[in-house]
């Protein structure tokens, strides 16, 4: 091969490895920095786009796509002293691909450092029953606080969620002996409530009885008082009468003790009428 030759295929060839840099086919998505001379010169668009070989050079390729940034699991201090456990997932969307590449070395880290810390900073003003429940809450005031700060690096925060928020194990663990506690400090009070009102049923119900059995007491002896009057008025004088009221209740006593399990010899007076006097005290 001659020496032309070889300079022919030389020269050749570094056209088309200069063509080849000049020329440059961005997908679509995606946004080139193009530096010339280490300084931004302009933005490749999605197609077909020509540079200066040797002096132009594609510094950065940034996607222009939706982002999912997950922000790991972190503990949290709330304003009562409570650990808890959160973790969440933002989405973001490079709008100015210049501030996202020269505004700060890498914009994924420090939009995922913001919002640990300001998640930090939002639940440890609240107290733990209102961290758990405010998780819209937090999401609203977490997406509006780095909305700014990720402006300023060409970022569009579309959405900040919260995975998970939960109180750490060892919480759990207090707090399940806190609620056991509790179950049994109401367990206790309705068992006392429930003893207090039953002696006070108890009271009540010994109280009435007395007095139901005072006012029958009270009723028997009136009733007595008023068959002894009555009686008394009947007989006048006469003993016979008495006399035969008082056999029938003797007669009718000595059948009850007849009568009773636990009599084994019932003597009975040879002369009823005698026995009768007796007890009234005649002879």
């Amino acid at each position: 091969m001659s020496n032309g030759m070889v300079v022919v295929l030389a020269v050749l060839v570094f056209a088309l490895v200069t063509l080849a840099k000049g020329v440059r086919i961005v997908p679509q998505g995606e946004e080139w920095i193009v530096e010339r001379l280490g300084k931004y010169f302009g933005t490749l668009r999605p197609g077909l786009n020509l540079i200066i070989p040797y002096l132009d050079r594609v510094a950065y390729r940034m996607v222009t796509k939706d982002i999912i940034l997950d922000v790991q699991e972190q503990e949290v201090i709330t304003r009562d002293n409570a650990v808890i456990l959160t973790n969440a997932i933002a989405f973001l969307k490079v709008t100015d691909p210049v501030k996202a590449v020269y505004g700060v070395t890498d914009f994924s880290e420090a939009i995922r450092n913001m919002i640990m810390t300001t998640l930090r900073s939002i639940i440890g003003e609240m107290e733990l029953d209102e961290a758990l429940s405010s998780r819209d809450k937090i999401k609203a005031r977490l997406r509006e606080s780095i909305a700014d700060e990720a402006v300023d690096w060409g970022l569009t925060v579309k959405s900040v969620e919260i995975q998970d928020i939960k109180p750490s194990e060892s919480m759990q663990r207090a707090m399940e002996q806190q609620a056991s506690a509790e179950r049994e400090r109401k367990a206790v009070v309705t068992r006392a409530e429930g003893a207090k009102q039953a002696a006070i049923l108890e009271a009540e119900a010994r109280l009435e009885s007395s007095k139901r059995d005072a006012n029958a007491q009270v009723m028997l002896a009136e009733a007595s008082a008023e068959a002894i009057r009555r009686v008394t008025a009947a007989v006048g004088t006469e003993t016979a009468p008495m006399l035969f009221l008082l056999g029938e209740k003797y007669i009718a006593s000595l059948e009850r003790l007849g009568a009773s399990e636990n009599a084994r010899v019932v003597l009975l007076p040879a002369d009823l009428q005698d026995a009768v006097k007796g007890i009234l005290g005649k002879r």
